[in-house]
């Protein structure tokens, strides 16, 4: 790949290597320079520019990045990609369950050369689904044939997948709490909630519980109960914690033929976990530190097991590091996943509040393929994962909303200002959201055409870390619809008035667009007159 400052003339085809105003528009870095653009380079005042160039053999870096990232993957459909973008593909969990790695051997990839970079989650992490769990990031705007060859190589040679997803096993789990005088039922109680609590984030049902008094005999009855009772986990909460592995505990496990794997572990809280097996079941007993929803050892156990890990004294033993978990109040709670570790929250909110006043009639409603206009927009929508859709509607509110009433999950809010122009279903659509939304996309009610995998494609590119908080698309240079806006762009959107749109927000935040290549005739073809009504129908089916 060339990377150089070129005379003007030879930069066409070349890719921008800075972003760079150009008038009132800005050309962002890694845009794909045209003749148009060079001429209005050129009528800038600009003679060189700083650019890269793909040389014959390099792979540019969005094909390179998903090439290598599918590698990473496989076949087991555990773990999905996002679409390439700027040579990064983000990978996701496809259900809950723990990430496991090899990590000698994404070393051994992240070796290769320094273009080609693969940043996970620590093995053995806890997901939830769609939480991403690595990235894989093409550093440069291509990399050389032979670099992607020897990276696809090494995934390739690899003893066992870089990353795995192990998901959740549904399994019977069964609780059981010792009793001695004077613990309170309350505490009893407690635990079985939080058990129960704690077992719903590792996809398992609410477990059956028993109760019994604290000596060997009572807890092997017990335990001989669970086992017929056809448990494939059984959690064991002592009323005094396990202090020899020939306390209660462990011999009423040994006394039913049970085995003792490990007592002990070196994770605080979590030390006094008991590791053990009768059969086929294991058998945890938990320390008191298991009474709070607090995370603790016992998580990290619980966790591989569920998911079909194996578990012995070796994986105890090598928790130590990181295993100081007393005194690290960040830490999350079981039941709760960090919010920047999980998608963002994109809500979409559809403007169809206007009076089609270049119709003649409302747009909205016009018939096309069996339905009214602003229906396909919403079918688009569906199954994106929004967040919520909110729809503005206004002019003909009645008939509008009649129109979107076998919809439910809709949240339909009026704008009663709208004739005083778009701003007024913009600001009526923000103020509907949940408060926790991270993004909106807005979309016009009158632009059937769009496809779900635009919309994809717009959120996937939404990294507002990375400096691409506004997301919108764009063809043969020029910008359309829809557009996605972090919610640092609220407050601001608010103060809009009349009949004007975010169009100066998005001028006077250049640095933070990011464009989506998209075909034409999804962004630009929206159903304001006649003549476009008629063009719709006289054209092809979504």
């Amino acid at each position: 790949m060339i990377f150089a400052e070129l005379p003007l003339d030879e930069c066409e085809g070349a890719l921008l290597a800075h972003s760079q105003r150009v008038g009132a528009e800005m050309f962002r870095k890694g845009r794909i320079l045209g003749g148009a653009d060079i001429d209005a380079l050129r009528a800038a005042g600009l003679t060189q520019l700083t650019v890269a160039k793909l040389e014959p053999g390099d792979i540019g870096e969005d094909d390179a990045a998903h090439r290598l990232a599918a590698s990473l993957i496989g076949k087991t459909g555990d773990l999905r990609l996002d679409p390439a973008f700027a040579g990064r593909v983000n990978i996701h969990a496809a259900a809950a369950g723990v990430v496991a790695l090899a990590p000698t051997a994404i070393d051994a990839l992240n070796a290769v050369d320094e273009a080609v970079t693969l940043a996970t989650l620590p093995p053995f992490s806890a997901v939830t689904a769609g939480q991403m769990v690595a990235t894989l990031k093409i550093i440069p705007y291509a990399v050389a044939g032979d670099v992607l060859d020897k990276a696809l190589a090494r995934i390739a040679a690899a003893p066992a997948p870089l990353l795995r997803l192990h998901p959740y096993r549904p399994q019977r789990v069964v609780l059981i709490q010792t009793e001695l005088a004077g613990i309170k039922a309350s505490v009893l109680d407690k635990t079985e909630r939080v058990t129960a609590e704690r077992l719903a984030t590792m996809g398992q049902a609410e477990p059956a519980t028993a109760r019994c008094p604290h000596n060997q005999a009572a807890l092997a009855d017990a335990l001989q109960r669970a086992r017929d009772d056809g448990a494939e986990m059984v959690l064991v909460v002592g009323a005094s914690a396990i202090s020899d592995r020939r306390d209660v505990i462990p011999a009423a496990i040994t006394a039913l033929g049970g085995t003792i794997d490990h007592f002990g572990m070196p994770v605080d809280p979590g030390n006094l976990l008991l590791l053990a097996h009768m059969g086929k079941v294991p058998v945890l007993g938990l320390p008191g530190c298991a009474r709070s929803a607090r995370l603790n050892g016992c998580d990290w156990v619980m966790q591989r097991l569920l998911a079909g890990l194996s578990v012995g004294p070796a994986d105890i033993r090598a928790l130590g590091i990181g295993g100081l978990l007393a005194e690290i109040p960040s830490r999350p709670l079981p039941r709760e996943a960090r919010p920047q570790a999980q998608q963002p929250k994109v809500a979409a909110i559809v403007l169809a509040a206007g009076r089609s006043s270049r119709m003649g009639r409302n747009k909205l409603l016009l018939d096309w393929n069996g339905k009214p206009i602003v229906a396909h927009v919403l079918d688009k929508l569906a199954g994106i994962g929004f967040a919520e859709t909110v729809v503005v509607i206004g002019h003909q509110a009645g008939k509008v909303k009649a129109a979107l009433s076998d919809r439910p999950g809709l949240k339909i809010v009026e704008a009663r200002d709208y004739a005083s122009g778009m701003a007024a279903s913009l600001k009526a659509g923000l103020k509907a959201l949940a408060p926790g939304s991270d993004a909106a996309l807005v979309i016009l009610g009158d632009m059937p055409q769009i496809s779900a995998d635009l919309l994809k494609r717009l959120i996937a590119a939404y990294q507002p870390l990375e400096g691409r908080a506004i997301v919108l698309p764009v063809a043969d240079g020029k910008r359309g619809n829809p557009v996605l806006f972090d919610r640092r762009f609220f407050a601001e959107m608010l103060l809009l008035e009349g009949d004007v749109g975010a169009r100066h927000i998005i001028g006077g935040n250049a640095e933070l667009v990011a464009e989506v290549p998209a075909p034409a005739q999804e962004i630009f073809i929206d159903v304001d007159t006649p003549e476009a009504y008629q063009q719709l129908l006289a054209g092809t089916t979504p």
